[in-house]
């Protein structure tokens, strides 16, 4: 989180001045089906996203949105492109966000249309300038994030010269390094809030990979105040990850945290299906717990122990650790059944005590 950005209201979120680093996606679905849409940003919400984003290519989608937002319970965002009127139509439906690339929407005219209707609104607008679709003015530069950056900040002071500050910022490419040099340089020279992002980052696996390493070296930094890791899969997974990447750099505590070796030629145990049994157990839980999962004695008791609740696995049986201390052996076969026994009566415990 950064202390030092501006505090912008987004809905019932409130991102800069040193707020949590918020999590948001976007839904795939098309913003018209309007069924689709609302049924996919539950399943989002359900996940702990914060905010989320729809597309917004035509008159279609933009008859949608208030019906949308009358259904889900988190601030919406419309993404537009090209099209100032469908931006305009946006602010008029009632989103709390809009992103628009000014670059791509035409005149400088119609960009201050858009803004005339933000301002009048009070709706909050993500000037989104990413490295595929640059200024042409901007776009044949060979330091390409100098050129991300000189775009942003044209566009910034254009709103500023409006007397318009309710802008979020962003720089994204979908080179890691690039995306970086960008981001740290925007920090340098604005106090806006920061969007965070490495765009058209890739599958699951390799966008999981290069976000983490991209957005995770900026937020050690304490650069950034809003993340979005876009993977071409199932935006679940994008709020999913981005909470792993906040809680391992304890910037947010959402959910257990699995701490599980990485399995050799010591391990007791078929630790694999173990860990995988308990992480899609504790899929839907949001209670904030250490669980280790450990195949051996070298690492695994001390592991364990170190966790809110774990065991240790043996040749054929397994110990259970609770706060530290071992409480019982399990047969190898039941080990998943005890663990998850002792992860309920915890987050139990933990719910009871925040009641009191």
């Amino acid at each position: 989180m950064a202390a030092n950005t501006r505090r912008i209201e987004i809905g019932d979120v409130v991102i800069g001045g040193g707020n949590p680093v918020a999590v948001q996606s976007m839904a795939n679905k098309k913003t018209d089906d309007i069924k689709a849409t609302v049924e996919q940003i539950r399943n989002l919400e359900e996940a702990g996203c914060e905010l989320v984003r729809v597309a917004v290519p035509g008159r279609e989608a933009v008859e949608a949105l208030p019906k949308i937002k009358k259904e889900i319970s988190i601030p919406l965002i419309a993404d537009i492109h090209f099209h100032w009127e469908y931006a305009v139509g946006a602010i008029e439906a009632g989103v709390d966000k809009i992103r628009i690339n000014p670059g791509n929407i035409g005149s400088e005219n119609l960009v201050a249309k858009i803004i005339e209707k933000a301002k009048d609104f009070g709706t909050a607008i993500r000037i989104g300038v990413n490295s595929g679709s640059l200024h042409p003015k901007y776009s044949k530069e060979e330091d390409a994030p100098a050129a991300l950056v000189k775009s942003c900040l044209e566009y910034v002071r254009f709103c500023e010269a409006m007397d318009f500050h309710n802008v979020v910022l962003s720089v994204k490419s979908s080179s890691v390094v690039d995306s970086i040099k960008a981001y740290r340089m925007l920090a340098e020279q604005t106090d806006y809030p920061l969007h965070l992002g490495i765009t058209e980052s890739g599958s699951l696996m390799s966008g999981t990979v290069k976000s983490a390493v991209g957005l995770g070296v900026l937020l050690a930094d304490g650069v950034g105040d809003t993340i979005r890791v876009s993977l071409s899969a199932d935006p679940v997974h994008e709020v999913q990850v981005a909470y792993q990447i906040l809680q391992s750099l304890g910037l947010r505590f959402y959910g257990p945290e699995i701490i599980s070796c990485p399995t050799c030629g010591r391990c007791d145990i078929d630790m694999i299906p173990v860990v995988e049994e308990i992480e899609k157990r504790l899929m839907s839980v949001k209670t904030p717990l250490k669980v280790a999962i450990m195949g051996c004695i070298v690492n695994g008791p001390g592991e364990a122990k170190g966790a809110d609740i774990g065991i240790a696995g043996g040749k054929s049986e397994g110990i259970l650790f609770k706060g530290g201390k071992a409480i019982r052996k399990v047969p190898a076969k039941d080990m998943v059944g005890e663990l998850m026994g002792e992860i309920e009566k915890l987050i139990e415990d933990v719910k009871e005590k925040e009641s009191q």
